[in-house]
Formats: C-alpha cells, sequence, structure tokens
C-alpha cells in the first residue's frame, strides 16, 4: 500500500467510525467546493465535508469556563445552518401526478426538509414528486448512494467477484464481500475499488448510469447534475467511490438509477405527465439498455436487499414487501444530507422511491430510509384494498 493510499484508508476510517458512532456536533474543515445549480440564479458554493465529533476533553475544559459572553456563544453554536424543517409542498403543482401516491408521500415527509420521488421503474413514469423546486432544479452530493454504481463497474472489470473479501476497519471490519460493504456502506471497501478501477473506468460506469446527464424527458427546471472530469485533488479517485466527492446528483437522476437496478437494465427517460390525457397515452421511452450489466446487477440487489435486512437501511425492513436500497449520508455547506434510493422487490413492482433530507443533525441515509419505509407500507395497503375493490367489482359484475 503507497503512502497516499494509507493517508486516505486512515482518514476514511476516521470518517466511517464517526459517523457509525453518530458524532455529528463539529464539522471539521470543508475540503471541496460544488455549485448548484438554479434556474433562477448563481446560488453560493457548496463545501462538502464528513462528519465527525467532538473531543471529550474539550468539552470538559469549556464545562468549567466561566459563563461569560464567549461561552454563550459556543454552546448556542449550531454548525449545521439549514433547517431540518420547512413547508416542502408550499410550491408545488401536483397536476398529473398520481393522488393515491402523492397523498402518502406528503404525509410521510411531513414538514421535514427534503423532497420525495416515486416512479414507476417500469416505464419511467414519475408518479409523485413532493417539493419539485429541491428534486428538480437541485444538485447534490450524493454520498454513499454511489456505491452501487462503482459497485457494478468493479464487478464488471473483474477486479472482484461476489466472493471476493477486502480487509478494512471499523465497527464493520475484517475481510467483508460486497454484499456486506453495500449493507454497511463500508467506506473503506469502496475507497480501494476506486483505486482498483482508477478515474476513467469510474466515469465510464457513471455515464452508463447517467450520471452529469437530465434523466428526464423535457422536463422544465431540471438540472442535469455533475460529473467532474477529474477526480477530487484532495482524496482523489477513493473519496470519489466512497462519498460521492465532487459528484452533484438530482433526486430524479437517483430515481433513474434506481428504476435501472429494478427492471433489470434499461434506463428509462423518466416522464411527468401534466394531465390526464398525457398519463392516458405515455409510451416509455429508452433512453438507453445496459445489457452488458445485466449479469452483475443481481449482486447489486443482493447488497442492496441486505442493507434493508441488516445494515444502514433497516428502518425501511417491511415484512409484507421485500425493499432494496442505499442509504447515503455526508455533509455539504452546513447542512447535512440523507439520501436513500430504493425500489419495492415484488415481480412487476411499480415504485421506487427516492428520498433525500436536507437540514440539521437527525438528516442522514436511516432517517430516510425510515421514511421510504413508511411510504412503501401505505402504498401496499393501498395497492391491497384497490384490488379488493376491484375483484369485488367483477364479482358483482360492475367490470369485465
Amino acid at each position: 500500500m503507497t503512502k497516499k493510499t494509507a493517508i486516505l484508508v486512515a482518514a476514511l476510517l476516521c470518517l466511517s467510525v464517526g459517523i457509525a458512532s453518530g458524532a455529528t456536533t463539529t464539522p471539521p474543515k470543508r475540503v471541496r467546493h460544488s455549485a448548484i445549480k438554479s434556474p433562477a440564479r448563481h446560488r453560493p458554493a457548496h463545501h462538502v465535508t464528513s462528519i465527525s465529533g467532538s473531543s471529550h476533553l474539550q468539552t470538559a475544559k469549556l464545562a468549567k469556563q466561566p459563563l461569560t459572553s464567549r461561552r454563550r456563544r459556543a454552546l448556542a453554536y449550531d454548525p449545521w445552518r439549514l433547517s431540518s424543517f420547512g413547508n416542502p409542498t408550499e410550491r408545488d403543482n401536483p397536476a398529473g401526478e398520481d393522488p393515491a401516491v402523492r397523498a402518502v408521500a406528503v404525509k410521510a415527509l411531513g414538514n421535514w426538509n427534503g423532497a420525495v420521488v416515486v416512479v414507476n421503474p417500469n416505464n419511467g413514469r414519475i408518479l409523485s414528486i413532493v417539493n419539485q423546486p429541491l428534486a428538480l432544479s437541485g444538485a447534490f452530493t450524493p454520498c454513499s448512494t454511489i456505491k452501487p454504481v462503482v459497485a457494478a463497474g468493479a464487478l464488471k472489470e473483474g477486479i472482484i467477484t461476489p466472493e471476493t473479501k477486502l480487509r478494512v476497519f471499523g465497527p464493520h471490519g475484517g475481510r467483508i464481500t460486497l454484499r456486506d460493504a453495500l449493507a454497511h456502506s463500508n467506506n473503506m471497501f469502496f475507497a480501494k475499488l476506486g483505486e482498483m478501477l482508477g478515474f476513467q473506468r469510474v466515469e465510464e460506469y457513471a455515464q452508463e448510469f447517467g450520471l452529469g446527464e437530465k434523466a428526464g424527458w423535457d422536463i422544465a427546471g431540471e438540472s442535469p447534475g455533475v460529473f467532474p472530469s477529474a477526480p477530487p485533488k484532495e482524496g482523489g479517485v477513493g473519496l470519489m467511490t466512497s462519498f460521492g466527492s465532487s459528484i452533484e446528483i438530482t433526486p430524479l437522476q437517483q430515481a433513474a438509477i434506481a428504476s435501472t437496478i429494478a427492471n433489470g437494465g434499461t434506463l428509462y427517460w423518466l416522464q411527468y405527465p401534466r394531465t390526464p390525457e398525457a398519463v392516458a397515452s405515455l409510451e416509455p421511452r429508452v433512453r438507453r439498455r445496459l445489457d452488458n450489466l445485466s449479469d452483475v446487477l443481481p449482486n447489486l440487489k443482493e447488497g442492496m436487499a441486505a442493507a434493508v435486512l441488516y445494515g444502514t437501511a433497516k428502518s425501511a425492513y417491511n415484512p409484507l414487501e421485500a425493499v432494496y436500497g442505499k442509504t447515503g449520508t455526508c455533509s455539504e455547506d452546513g447542512a447535512h444530507l440523507g439520501w436513500f434510493e430504493s425500489y419495492a422487490a415484488a415481480p412487476e413492482s411499480k415504485y421506487v422511491v427516492v428520498v433525500l433530507l436536507r437540514g440539521g443533525r437527525m438528516m442522514f441515509g436511516p432517517h430516510a430510509a425510515e421514511i421510504a419505509g413508511n411510504i412503501y407500507r401505505d402504498l401496499l395497503d393501498h395497492d391491497k384494498m384497490a384490488a379488493a375493490v376491484h375483484r369485488t367489482a367483477l364479482a358483482v359484475g360492475l367490470l369485465q
């Protein structure tokens, strides 16, 4: 292992332990700048940081100091400058959306500062978007949700097999396979994969899944996100493939990636019909078929299922319907980001659910998974009721 790699591995270990412990009181120095695009105006640059905690020694020293105005300011200081709460629906136009899906998504998100996107992975129809301005025009660091894309590249290139074990450190350390690395979102594992792949091959597979391009078909105000032309100077490709550093992704792009994994390799253009007539006449538009990855997608599904069963996304667990997903947690410009990209695993499933949360310390990937789990449970109840009504209508002759 080179000296540079050893330093990166040690840094990632510290970041992993900080996230696993939930210690989020003092973010370290900022490590990169990236711009969020807005259709209205240019926004200030984002600063992507990892999450770590303050030392007990410093806390003890502060407790012994007299309650001066300086100390009062220190105690009142909140490093997360974006509120975790808001009204995510106030600027939404729900025309054309599936009203049942929207009602479930709005209820699950509540007044948390975030967005929800629900898509049919079998035709690319967007069923609902809660907080449309954030979901369409905002592009953010993907955090650990970049890992399935990296895994697909590593498997296809023969760098690893599903049985390959790499040595890692941290709460779930030792020699682990890809399944457990995805389940527990092990940063060191994916930093190693990134270094073995190299930037050029990481870029190739990211572009296969549509990163850096708009995911929607003629959707007004949609951001294309960003995939950089070179790895970040600090941390290199390993930080990119473990935390998503230097990448900016939208919730729509997350939904397109999850849909491609769910349906076995077809990347659809996402369509957002806004009238009943447009809904009735919707025809799927295939963007490209990832036939070259069809043999590795089942291994991604296995890791995403493990994440829900016993890993970082277990708060989304639903005993009535299997859910596959990947969480992501990091911080950016004074705000936590919590991601969950997912899909219901039932045959011919109609639902991909992406949740993005932004704000203070409670906004992290497992919380996003919990919200998605509530959405899946309510959608399943709704579908069962609708099916029962349909069967009754058939039985009494109201339907042919």
